[in-house]
């Protein structure tokens, strides 16, 4: 961004103070400190100079790490007390796919009623589902009940489409501060899958297996609660306009279509990979793909251009085999190694992905139009969980599953690439 429109956005008091230290006359270090006294604030720091942008944004991180944790905390839990993956995948996958149902009714209440109205009793009834599924697991309930209770933790609302939404609302004057927000949401939400794992693996051995779920569900709602708490940054209550739903927008089913595509990536990753380790040290190698990803996420925010989505799907298909060559090795180090890498094409993927989203869907929808991405996503991620399951339990060879990512890697790829067959898409 140019230095004088930092200037005019800085308020004539600031442009007074900062031309009055900058002005004619000699500074003695030199005729570049000029250059360097009006070179603006990184976009990273100016984000969190905004008032209540700190706050909402560490409890955010605090009711998403759960997310990072759930998924695992269960396949551990109910394998370790069923004996089945196929099972511990398939109960998973059955709470993903109602959650992709429930999320944009929740999401379409929040842009109606506000994000504190509804988010706290939602996140209040999908804490008492976490509780009852893991009473059921303690008591060995047979597996039907399994499935029941997981479909009550679906009413869990979408704290990052929420935090993204106060981000736009705040920034919805300088497009390249939230081109940096949302990568610093993106790197956050990797943040979350990159410890989340690890922990939830932590709690599992060292105390019990419903630890993880219990702990998760206990971060989940504190944070929701003091996220929601935080009323000065939450963005007004749009009056309600006939624009429709955001799935009538030109080009946002094809996106989605990708979005599921690309969960399926994630789910089948993480489950096979659990699988494949089996031991304390899954969750600590898993958590290497998350840490690939945050470090993308964050060096992507300081791009002055996003890349296509299509180029980060490419990279993607790509970088998924990496994990597939090294487990067919046998080396743990090198699965660890190829996780890493694989991991640093995710951020920037859901960046782009993310950033369409918010072009394509009406401003008084926007919650509602990240939350079908998100739910597009969960639709993907059960469904690559239940099928990682299975992979897990019938794998004519150890390193099978790491098939399963590289495959909808490459149909997410095939996708976008046919969407952008149209005139209006070519930028995807």
């Amino acid at each position: 961004m140019a230095t004088d429109q930092v200037l005019d956005r800085a308020g004539p008091r600031a442009r007074t103070l900062i031309h009055a230290a900058t002005g004619p006359h000699p500074d003695p270090r030199g005729p570049d400190a000029h250059t360097a006294l009006r070179r603006p604030l990184p976009h990273d720091r100016r984000l969190f100079a905004r008032p209540g942008a700190r706050a909402f944004a560490a409890w955010g991180l605090v009711a998403r790490l759960p997310a990072g944790m759930l998924g695992v905390s269960a396949v551990i839990m109910i394998a370790s007390a069923y004996g089945s993956y196929a099972l511990a995948g398939a109960v998973t996958a059955t709470g993903l796919a109602v959650g992709s149902v429930t999320a944009p009714l929740i999401a379409r209440l929040v842009d109606r009623c506000g994000q504190a109205r509804i988010a706290v009793p939602a996140a209040a009834y999908a804490f008492l589902g976490h509780l009852v599924l893991a009473l059921c697991v303690y008591e060995r309930a047979p597996a039907w009940a399994l499935f029941v209770t997981v479909a009550a933790t679906a009413t869990s609302p979408n704290t990052g489409g929420m935090s993204r939404a106060r981000w736009a609302h705040l920034l919805r004057d300088d497009p390249d501060a939230l081109h940096t927000a949302n990568s610093f949401e993106q790197a956050a939400d990797e943040l979350c899958f990159m410890l989340g794992p690890v922990l939830a693996a932590v709690l599992c051995s060292a105390l019990f297996p419903q630890a993880g779920t219990l702990v998760a569900a206990v971060l989940f709602l504190g944070g929701t609660l003091l996220f929601a708490a935080r009323r000065a940054t939450e963005p007004p209550v749009a009056p309600r306009t006939p624009a429709g739903s955001p799935l009538r927008a030109p080009g946002m089913v094809p996106l989605l279509a990708v979005f599921l595509a690309t969960g399926a990536v994630f789910g089948s990753l993480e489950v096979v990979t659990l699988a494949y380790v089996d031991g304390p040290v899954a969750g600590p190698v898993l958590a290497l793909q998350a840490a690939g990803s945050c470090a993308a996420g964050l060096l992507y925010g300081r791009a002055r251009r996003a890349a296509r989505l299509r180029t980060c799907l490419a990279a993607m298909a790509a970088l998924m085999a990496l994990p597939l060559l090294a487990a067919s090795t046998g080396s743990l180090p090198a699965l660890a190694a190829g996780l890493l890498v694989a991991g640093m094409a995710t951020a920037p993927t859901m960046v782009t992905g993310m950033g369409l989203v918010q072009r394509l869907t009406p401003p008084d929808r926007l919650n509602e139009g990240m939350t079908l991405a998100v739910t597009a996503l969960l639709a993907g991620i059960a469904t690559g969980s239940a099928t990682g399951g299975w992979a897990a339990d019938h794998a004519p060879f150890p390193a099978f599953g790491f098939l399963l990512p590289v495959a909808a890697a490459a149909v997410a790829l095939a996708l976008c690439t046919a969407a952008g067959m149209t005139k209006a898409r070519r930028s995807w």
